[in-house]
Protein backbone atom coordinates (compact mmCIF):
# COMPACT_ATOMS: atom_id res chain seq x y z
CA UNK A 1 0.00 0.00 0.00
CA UNK A 2 1.23 3.64 -1.12
CA UNK A 3 0.13 6.49 0.46
CA UNK A 4 0.73 10.33 0.06
CA UNK A 5 -0.17 12.53 2.25
CA UNK A 6 -0.65 16.22 1.69
CA UNK A 7 -0.78 19.48 4.03
CA UNK A 8 -1.11 23.31 3.84
CA UNK A 9 -1.97 23.47 7.30
CA UNK A 10 -1.45 27.07 9.99
CA UNK A 11 1.26 27.19 12.30
CA UNK A 12 -0.71 25.52 14.90
CA UNK A 13 -3.97 23.91 15.02
CA UNK A 14 -5.87 20.40 16.47
CA UNK A 15 -5.53 19.25 12.29
CA UNK A 16 -2.63 19.97 12.01
CA UNK A 17 -1.38 18.61 15.13
CA UNK A 18 -3.14 15.12 13.90
CA UNK A 19 -1.82 15.18 10.70
CA UNK A 20 1.23 14.76 12.07
CA UNK A 21 0.34 12.20 15.04
CA UNK A 22 -1.41 9.97 12.24
CA UNK A 23 1.91 10.34 9.71
CA UNK A 24 3.95 8.85 12.35
CA UNK A 25 1.91 6.27 13.05
CA UNK A 26 1.50 5.17 9.42
CA UNK A 27 5.11 5.21 9.02
CA UNK A 28 5.37 2.29 12.24
CA UNK A 29 3.11 0.42 9.94
CA UNK A 30 4.00 -1.69 6.19
CA UNK A 31 2.66 1.43 4.22
CA UNK A 32 5.57 2.94 1.81
CA UNK A 33 4.57 6.66 2.59
CA UNK A 34 5.48 10.14 1.05
CA UNK A 35 4.33 13.35 2.94
CA UNK A 36 3.94 17.06 1.28
CA UNK A 37 3.86 19.65 3.76
CA UNK A 38 3.93 23.70 3.57
CA UNK A 39 7.40 24.91 4.56
CA UNK A 40 7.19 24.59 8.31
CA UNK A 41 10.49 23.97 10.42
CA UNK A 42 8.88 22.53 13.69
CA UNK A 43 5.93 20.65 11.95
CA UNK A 44 9.33 18.91 9.52
CA UNK A 45 10.98 18.60 12.70
CA UNK A 46 8.62 16.75 14.39
CA UNK A 47 7.94 14.65 11.50
CA UNK A 48 11.61 13.64 11.09
CA UNK A 49 11.94 12.63 14.53
CA UNK A 50 9.22 9.64 13.95
CA UNK A 51 10.78 8.73 11.09
CA UNK A 52 9.04 10.73 8.21
CA UNK A 53 11.23 12.61 6.03
CA UNK A 54 8.52 15.47 4.50
CA UNK A 55 8.73 17.51 1.08
CA UNK A 56 8.15 21.63 2.02
CA UNK A 57 6.23 23.15 -0.85
CA UNK A 58 5.41 27.23 -0.52
CA UNK A 59 1.49 26.05 -1.17
CA UNK A 60 1.13 29.46 -1.75
CA UNK A 61 -2.03 32.23 -3.52
CA UNK A 62 -3.30 31.64 -7.23
CA UNK A 63 -0.03 32.13 -9.06
CA UNK A 64 1.86 29.68 -7.08
CA UNK A 65 2.24 27.34 -9.69
CA UNK A 66 5.08 25.72 -8.46
CA UNK A 67 3.61 23.64 -5.91
CA UNK A 68 1.13 22.11 -7.95
CA UNK A 69 4.09 20.88 -10.10
CA UNK A 70 5.57 19.33 -7.06
CA UNK A 71 2.85 17.60 -5.56
CA UNK A 72 2.66 16.15 -9.46
CA UNK A 73 6.20 15.26 -9.20
CA UNK A 74 6.00 13.55 -6.25
CA UNK A 75 2.34 11.77 -7.11
CA UNK A 76 4.61 10.16 -10.73
CA UNK A 77 7.78 9.20 -8.20
CA UNK A 78 5.42 7.20 -5.55
CA UNK A 79 2.37 6.11 -7.77
CA UNK A 80 0.36 6.28 -4.78
CA UNK A 81 -2.77 3.83 -4.28
CA UNK A 82 -4.32 6.55 -1.96
CA UNK A 83 -3.63 10.64 -1.49
CA UNK A 84 -4.95 11.88 1.24
CA UNK A 85 -5.61 15.74 1.10
CA UNK A 86 -6.21 17.59 4.55
CA UNK A 87 -8.46 20.77 4.41
CA UNK A 88 -9.10 23.18 1.45
CA UNK A 89 -6.32 24.72 0.06
CA UNK A 90 -4.20 21.08 0.04
CA UNK A 91 -7.01 19.61 -1.75
CA UNK A 92 -7.22 22.31 -4.29
CA UNK A 93 -4.25 21.80 -5.28
CA UNK A 94 -3.28 18.08 -5.48
CA UNK A 95 -4.58 16.79 -8.85
CA UNK A 96 -7.77 14.31 -9.22
CA UNK A 97 -7.15 10.58 -8.93
CA UNK A 98 -8.97 9.85 -12.44
CA UNK A 99 -8.69 5.98 -11.85
CA UNK A 100 -4.60 6.43 -11.27
CA UNK A 101 -5.04 6.42 -7.50
CA UNK A 102 -8.12 7.50 -4.70
CA UNK A 103 -7.62 11.00 -3.95
CA UNK A 104 -9.40 11.36 -0.72
CA UNK A 105 -9.74 14.54 1.46
CA UNK A 106 -10.14 14.57 5.33
CA UNK A 107 -12.19 17.45 6.72
CA UNK A 108 -12.33 18.38 10.32
CA UNK A 109 -14.62 20.96 10.16
CA UNK A 110 -18.04 21.91 7.81
CA UNK A 111 -16.22 23.30 4.73
CA UNK A 112 -17.13 24.05 1.61
CA UNK A 113 -17.78 21.65 -0.35
CA UNK A 114 -16.75 23.32 -3.64
CA UNK A 115 -12.90 22.41 -3.11
CA UNK A 116 -13.54 18.97 -2.79
CA UNK A 117 -15.78 18.33 -6.24
CA UNK A 118 -12.79 16.01 -7.71
CA UNK A 119 -12.67 13.68 -4.65
CA UNK A 120 -12.88 10.01 -4.59
CA UNK A 121 -14.14 9.63 -0.80
CA UNK A 122 -14.46 12.62 2.09
CA UNK A 123 -12.93 11.33 5.94
CA UNK A 124 -15.27 13.52 8.15
CA UNK A 125 -13.55 13.54 11.95
CA UNK A 126 -17.15 13.19 14.09
CA UNK A 127 -20.27 11.42 12.71
CA UNK A 128 -21.57 15.00 12.62
CA UNK A 129 -19.45 16.28 9.93
CA UNK A 130 -20.24 13.06 7.69
CA UNK A 131 -23.87 13.71 8.64
CA UNK A 132 -23.45 17.54 7.12
CA UNK A 133 -20.91 16.05 4.26
CA UNK A 134 -23.99 14.02 3.15
CA UNK A 135 -26.89 16.79 3.73
CA UNK A 136 -25.01 18.94 1.50
CA UNK A 137 -25.05 16.49 -1.26
CA UNK A 138 -22.22 14.57 -1.00
CA UNK A 139 -22.75 10.44 -1.69
CA UNK A 140 -22.98 8.77 1.41
CA UNK A 141 -21.54 5.60 0.62
CA UNK A 142 -18.47 7.66 -0.05
CA UNK A 143 -18.24 9.95 3.07
CA UNK A 144 -17.06 7.92 6.12
CA UNK A 145 -16.30 8.83 9.86
CA UNK A 146 -12.48 8.35 11.22
CA UNK A 147 -12.01 9.40 14.63
CA UNK A 148 -8.93 11.02 15.70
CA UNK A 149 -6.52 10.12 17.92
CA UNK A 150 -4.33 11.52 21.06
CA UNK A 151 -1.01 10.19 22.02
CA UNK A 152 -1.45 8.61 25.66
CA UNK A 153 2.39 8.68 26.73
CA UNK A 154 2.52 10.02 30.40
CA UNK A 155 5.14 12.88 31.52
CA UNK A 156 6.82 14.15 34.78
CA UNK A 157 4.62 16.67 36.03
CA UNK A 158 6.03 20.34 35.22
CA UNK A 159 6.80 22.17 38.04
CA UNK A 160 4.58 24.39 39.66
CA UNK A 161 7.06 26.58 41.72
CA UNK A 162 8.32 27.30 38.03
CA UNK A 163 4.94 28.52 37.06
CA UNK A 164 4.43 30.70 40.35
CA UNK A 165 1.61 28.24 41.42
CA UNK A 166 1.18 26.89 44.95
CA UNK A 167 1.52 23.15 45.41
CA UNK A 168 -1.82 22.80 46.97
CA UNK A 169 -3.88 24.97 45.22
CA UNK A 170 -6.92 23.51 43.20
CA UNK A 171 -5.53 23.77 39.30
CA UNK A 172 -7.37 24.09 36.04
CA UNK A 173 -5.87 23.12 32.82
CA UNK A 174 -7.00 24.50 29.47
CA UNK A 175 -5.24 24.28 26.32
CA UNK A 176 -6.02 26.07 22.53
CA UNK A 177 -5.90 28.78 20.13
CA UNK A 178 -6.77 32.19 21.67
CA UNK A 179 -9.84 32.69 19.25
CA UNK A 180 -13.00 33.80 19.86
CA UNK A 181 -14.19 29.82 19.38
CA UNK A 182 -12.49 28.50 22.27
CA UNK A 183 -14.28 31.06 24.60
CA UNK A 184 -11.69 31.78 26.84
CA UNK A 185 -13.48 35.02 28.23
CA UNK A 186 -16.18 32.38 29.57
CA UNK A 187 -13.71 30.36 31.45
CA UNK A 188 -12.07 33.47 32.92
CA UNK A 189 -15.48 34.79 33.90
CA UNK A 190 -15.93 31.40 35.43
CA UNK A 191 -12.36 31.71 37.35
CA UNK A 192 -13.81 34.99 39.24
CA UNK A 193 -16.82 32.73 40.72
CA UNK A 194 -14.43 30.08 41.85
CA UNK A 195 -12.00 31.77 44.59
CA UNK A 196 -9.21 29.81 45.17
CA UNK A 197 -8.83 28.19 41.73
CA UNK A 198 -5.47 29.10 39.66
CA UNK A 199 -5.69 28.17 35.98
CA UNK A 200 -2.88 27.48 33.37
CA UNK A 201 -4.03 28.46 29.73
CA UNK A 202 -1.57 26.71 27.45
CA UNK A 203 -2.15 28.83 23.48
CA UNK A 204 -1.76 31.73 21.66
CA UNK A 205 -3.33 33.68 19.39
CA UNK A 206 -5.06 37.07 18.22
CA UNK A 207 -6.67 37.39 22.02
CA UNK A 208 -3.97 37.14 24.07
CA UNK A 209 -3.49 40.55 25.06
CA UNK A 210 -7.39 41.11 25.37
CA UNK A 211 -7.76 37.68 27.81
CA UNK A 212 -4.72 39.30 29.67
CA UNK A 213 -6.70 42.75 30.09
CA UNK A 214 -10.10 40.74 31.29
CA UNK A 215 -7.99 38.72 33.85
CA UNK A 216 -6.86 42.05 35.14
CA UNK A 217 -10.28 43.64 34.76
CA UNK A 218 -11.79 40.37 36.73
CA UNK A 219 -8.92 40.27 39.15
CA UNK A 220 -7.81 37.00 39.47
CA UNK A 221 -4.39 37.80 36.84
CA UNK A 222 -2.47 36.52 39.95
CA UNK A 223 -4.21 33.01 39.22
CA UNK A 224 -3.70 32.75 35.98
CA UNK A 225 -0.84 32.02 33.73
CA UNK A 226 -0.44 31.89 30.12
CA UNK A 227 1.93 29.61 29.35
CA UNK A 228 2.01 30.14 25.37
CA UNK A 229 1.98 27.13 22.89
CA UNK A 230 3.43 24.25 24.31
CA UNK A 231 4.43 21.12 23.11
CA UNK A 232 4.99 19.45 26.82
CA UNK A 233 1.37 19.01 26.86
CA UNK A 234 1.87 15.44 29.13
CA UNK A 235 3.74 17.30 31.73
CA UNK A 236 1.04 20.44 32.00
CA UNK A 237 -1.93 17.23 32.33
CA UNK A 238 0.39 15.54 35.26
CA UNK A 239 0.84 18.39 37.10
CA UNK A 240 -2.83 19.84 36.99
CA UNK A 241 -6.23 18.22 38.59
CA UNK A 242 -8.83 19.16 36.02
CA UNK A 243 -9.13 19.88 32.15
CA UNK A 244 -11.75 22.44 31.16
CA UNK A 245 -12.65 22.97 27.51
CA UNK A 246 -14.50 26.37 27.20
CA UNK A 247 -15.24 26.48 23.50
CA UNK A 248 -18.11 27.80 22.15
CA UNK A 249 -17.33 26.23 18.37
CA UNK A 250 -15.84 22.80 18.63
CA UNK A 251 -16.40 20.40 15.78
CA UNK A 252 -14.64 17.30 17.61
CA UNK A 253 -12.95 18.40 21.00
CA UNK A 254 -9.30 16.70 20.28
CA UNK A 255 -8.58 18.26 23.73
CA UNK A 256 -11.55 16.24 25.68
CA UNK A 257 -9.49 12.77 24.47
CA UNK A 258 -5.99 14.19 25.51
CA UNK A 259 -7.72 14.66 29.22
CA UNK A 260 -8.99 11.06 29.19
CA UNK A 261 -5.67 9.95 27.78
CA UNK A 262 -3.88 11.88 30.58
CA UNK A 263 -6.54 10.47 33.23
CA UNK A 264 -7.55 13.76 33.90
CA UNK A 265 -11.32 14.91 34.89
CA UNK A 266 -12.67 16.93 32.16
CA UNK A 267 -14.94 19.72 32.10
CA UNK A 268 -16.57 21.32 28.48
CA UNK A 269 -18.82 23.71 27.18
CA UNK A 270 -21.81 22.05 25.65
CA UNK A 271 -20.40 22.62 21.88
CA UNK A 272 -21.19 20.33 18.92
CA UNK A 273 -17.71 18.12 19.73
CA UNK A 274 -17.37 17.56 23.20
CA UNK A 275 -21.34 17.57 23.36
CA UNK A 276 -21.23 14.70 20.99
CA UNK A 277 -18.14 12.59 23.05
CA UNK A 278 -19.02 13.15 26.69
CA UNK A 279 -21.75 11.43 28.89
CA UNK A 280 -22.66 14.07 31.44
CA UNK A 281 -21.40 13.04 34.66
CA UNK A 282 -20.40 10.09 33.76
CA UNK A 283 -17.21 10.65 31.80
CA UNK A 284 -16.80 14.69 32.01
CA UNK A 285 -18.97 17.29 32.93
CA UNK A 286 -20.80 19.52 29.76
CA UNK A 287 -21.86 22.76 31.11
CA UNK A 288 -24.51 25.62 28.48
CA UNK A 289 -22.03 27.31 25.76
CA UNK A 290 -21.54 31.12 26.70
CA UNK A 291 -22.97 30.96 30.27
CA UNK A 292 -19.91 31.55 32.81
CA UNK A 293 -21.94 30.78 36.29
CA UNK A 294 -23.14 27.44 34.79
CA UNK A 295 -19.13 26.73 34.23
CA UNK A 296 -18.57 27.70 37.68
CA UNK A 297 -20.53 25.50 39.08
CA UNK A 298 -19.32 22.08 37.30
CA UNK A 299 -16.00 23.48 38.44
CA UNK A 300 -17.09 23.74 41.98
CA UNK A 301 -18.87 20.42 41.58
CA UNK A 302 -15.83 18.55 40.15
CA UNK A 303 -13.29 20.12 42.42
CA UNK A 304 -15.46 19.85 45.83
CA UNK A 305 -16.27 15.80 45.04
CA UNK A 306 -12.81 14.06 45.19
CA UNK A 307 -15.10 10.24 44.39
CA UNK A 308 -16.95 12.15 41.27
CA UNK A 309 -14.38 13.25 39.98
CA UNK A 310 -12.11 10.15 40.31
CA UNK A 311 -14.89 8.39 38.60
CA UNK A 312 -15.08 10.73 36.00
CA UNK A 313 -11.06 10.35 35.09
CA UNK A 314 -11.82 6.80 35.20
CA UNK A 315 -14.33 6.16 33.12
CA UNK A 316 -12.85 9.09 30.34
CA UNK A 317 -10.06 6.70 30.40
CA UNK A 318 -11.85 3.87 29.37
CA UNK A 319 -13.44 5.94 26.89
CA UNK A 320 -10.26 6.74 25.31
CA UNK A 321 -8.75 2.77 25.53
CA UNK A 322 -11.79 1.56 23.67
CA UNK A 323 -12.49 4.06 20.91
CA UNK A 324 -9.39 6.77 20.45
CA UNK A 325 -6.11 5.14 20.93
CA UNK A 326 -3.38 5.09 18.53
CA UNK A 327 -4.04 1.66 17.97
CA UNK A 328 -7.71 1.39 17.29
CA UNK A 329 -7.43 4.36 14.78
CA UNK A 330 -4.65 3.59 12.91
CA UNK A 331 -6.30 0.00 12.31
CA UNK A 332 -9.51 2.01 10.87
CA UNK A 333 -7.09 4.28 8.46
CA UNK A 334 -5.75 0.72 7.08
CA UNK A 335 -8.97 -0.70 6.64
CA UNK A 336 -10.37 1.85 5.01
CA UNK A 337 -7.30 2.67 2.56
CA UNK A 338 -7.67 -1.49 1.88
CA UNK A 339 -11.24 -0.99 0.68
CA UNK A 340 -11.39 2.27 -1.46
CA UNK A 341 -8.26 0.87 -3.04
CA UNK A 342 -9.60 -2.29 -3.85
CA UNK A 343 -13.32 -0.64 -5.11
CA UNK A 344 -10.76 1.20 -7.41
CA UNK A 345 -9.34 -1.89 -9.37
Amino acid sequence: MRILQTMAGAEFGGAEAFFVRLAIALQKTDVEQKVIIRENRSRARLLRAGGVDPVELDFGGAFDFKTGFGIKREIKKLQPDVVLTWMNRATKMTPAGKGKFVKVARLGGYYDLKYYKDCDHLIGNTQDIVDYLVKEGWPEDRAHYLPNFVNSERADAISRMDLSTPEDAPLLLSMGRLHENKAFDTLLKALARVPGVYLWLAGEGPLRRDLESLAEELGIRPRVRFLGWREDTAALFAASDVYICPSRHEPLGNVVLEGWAQGRPVIAADSLGPGTLINHGDNGVLCPVDNDKAMADAIKWVFGDQEFAYKLATNGWNTFQNEFTEKVVVEKYLDFFDKVTKDNK
